[in-house]
């Protein structure tokens, strides 16, 4: 419920307030008291609550620190409290935690080298909730995701702005020289492979770290030209600027773990996600037309240049 949020998002038959299935508590994570009253009427969690974009960590750091480890802190220690009936607690970690790839795969004992502040905070928080399994004997089970894309997502992220930019015929603008390359899973299969966490038998899975990705990198300049072509729009829409500091060179996840105890491989293929994202936010500009302004955000470069990211 920060900017990248909204009741919106929620399924229509969620936002009525008259499903049993389903209460919205709005509130911070940062609240013990508050997380104290949810934890006490669970049996598992699963803590998404994050600033999670790159580039506002590197000017806005404060906050992230705030949210992404005092929050995971406020969460851990209400966990604890409540040992005796929570059963599981899920920590969204991410792929950010390891920094550039030092081998062609990045399994879960990849070095963690963090190479921005959300990065950092993130690796914080990852550790910090495995410490609360090492201390305690929480039933932790860290996952961390690669780049996830889809419905939904907020402008500021490289997928949708690169399609909003070719429906509102902008420049798409792509960071250094575009070899940066990430994995890219589609939030559907991300949320099937949560499901299965919560599901699967807990003693496997806690104390671990899971990746959850498809062990194909895509690079974004080559990103910006397949969006372009399957949109119909010139590649001279492509506009080439700084590098952003902290760039991360290469991530490419190894998700042996994950077949191996959640019994899961991602199911869509890049292409075909990438169909269904454009599709929707073609459908769906409402949505996201008052987001536009939040689209760019101002840094200076790696060569010491103001621009907008």
């Amino acid at each position: 419920m920060t900017y990248a949020g909204a009741v919106e998002n929620l399924p229509p038959e969620f936002r009525d307030g008259d499903n049993d299935q389903f209460v919205f508590w709005y509130g911070n994570v940062r609240n013990a008291e508050l997380v104290d009253t949810l934890m006490n009427q669970s049996d598992a969690v699963v803590h998404f609550a994050a600033e999670t974009h790159v580039t506002r960590s590197i000017y806005d750091n404060h906050l992230f620190f705030e949210t992404d480890v005092l929050g995971t802190q406020v969460i851990a220690n209400s966990v604890l409290k409540h040992l005796h009936r929570i059963e599981r607690f899920i920590h969204i970690s991410s792929s950010e935690v390891y920094g550039t790839a030092r081998s062609p795969l990045m399994a879960e004992d990849h070095l963690l080298m963090p190479m921005s502040p959300y990065a950092a905070a993130k690796a914080g928080a990852d550790r910090l909730a495995y410490s609360y399994w090492e201390t305690y004997g929480l039933p932790v089970i860290i996952i961390r995701p690669f780049n996830n894309y889809g419905s939904y997502q907020h402008l500021e992220k490289v997928v949708p702005r690169f399609i909003t930019s070719c429906i509102l015929d902008e420049p798409l603008r792509v960071h250094g020289d575009g070899r940066a390359a990430r994995d890219w899973l589609y939030v559907e299969d991300t949320c099937e492979a949560l499901d299965r966490i919560l599901h699967v038998n807990i003693q496997s899975v806690q104390g671990e770290a899971i990746n959850l990705g498809c062990g194909v990198s895509h690079d974004i300049g080559t990103i910006a030209r397949l969006i372009v072509k399957k949109m119909g729009k010139p590649e001279t829409l492509i506009t080439y600027i700084g590098d952003r500091p902290g760039q991360v060179f290469r991530h490419t996840a190894g998700i042996d773990k994950a077949a191996r105890l959640l019994d899961w491989r991602p199911r869509t293929a890049f292409v075909d996600g990438l169909d269904k994202t454009i599709a929707w936010y073609r459908s769906s500009r409402p949505w996201w037309e008052k987001q536009l302004w939040m689209r760019s955000i101002p840094i200076v470069t790696t060569q010491g240049k103001r621009e907008l990211h």
